[in-house]
């Protein structure tokens, strides 16, 4: 059924039909995969993101490590020398690392991180197992109302440095993100 007159994007399908929706993600149809010789198709590559530390010891190379990514350490990447310029901020639960995961995202707010670069999420990094104190929550809550924000749990065996094990089930959102292996679906059965 081709499109008619007044019935194009926009404009539903007939008389009276409701706004247009949109999805994200794929789609699976009856249209072909598109070839990477086919001149007229483009191919489309997973973002990869710059893992940037706020602060000493904020996690930024464990979750470089087990999502994939470049890490950054505590400096800026670099796009401009083929580093990704999207930026995911990370930083610890504790008073410390919430502020300096605010100084960081102030940076962006004013406009003065540099060109190129486009922050995507705040990751924060659980600093210790447990409940957070209610401040620290608190703290959190406002900082999630400006942008995305992911948390992870404490995860003993990366404490002692095994990073192959499989990230847990909180982490799967961020898994998504990052387009991490850890966000298929038979890595996560195998339980």
């Amino acid at each position: 059924m081709g499109p008619e007159a007044g019935h194009g994007p926009g404009h539903g399908i007939g008389p009276g039909a409701g706004p247009e929706i949109w999805i994200r993600g794929p789609v699976i149809g009856d249209e072909p995969e598109p070839q990477p010789d086919d001149p007229g198709q483009l191919m489309v590559t997973a973002r990869e993101f710059a893992w940037v530390a706020t602060h000493g010891g904020a996690g930024a190379s464990t979750l470089a490590a087990v999502f994939g990514g470049h890490d950054a350490g505590r400096n800026w990447p670099r796009p401009d020398q083929g580093e990704p310029g999207s930026v995911l901020l990370v930083g610890r639960t504790h008073a410390a690392g919430l502020e300096a995961v605010s100084h960081t995202l102030d940076i962006f707010r004013r406009g003065d991180a540099p060109p190129g670069l486009d922050l995507d999420a705040i990751v924060l990094v659980a600093d210790a197992p447990g409940r957070l104190p209610r401040p620290l929550a608190q703290r959190i809550k406002v900082i999630a109302s400006v942008i995305d924000v992911y948390r992870v749990p404490w995860v003993p065996a990366w404490r002692t440095g095994d990073l192959a094990a499989e990230p847990p089930r909180e982490c799967a959102q961020l898994a998504r993100l990052t387009g991490s292996p850890a966000s298929l679906p038979a890595r996560r059965g195998n339980r």
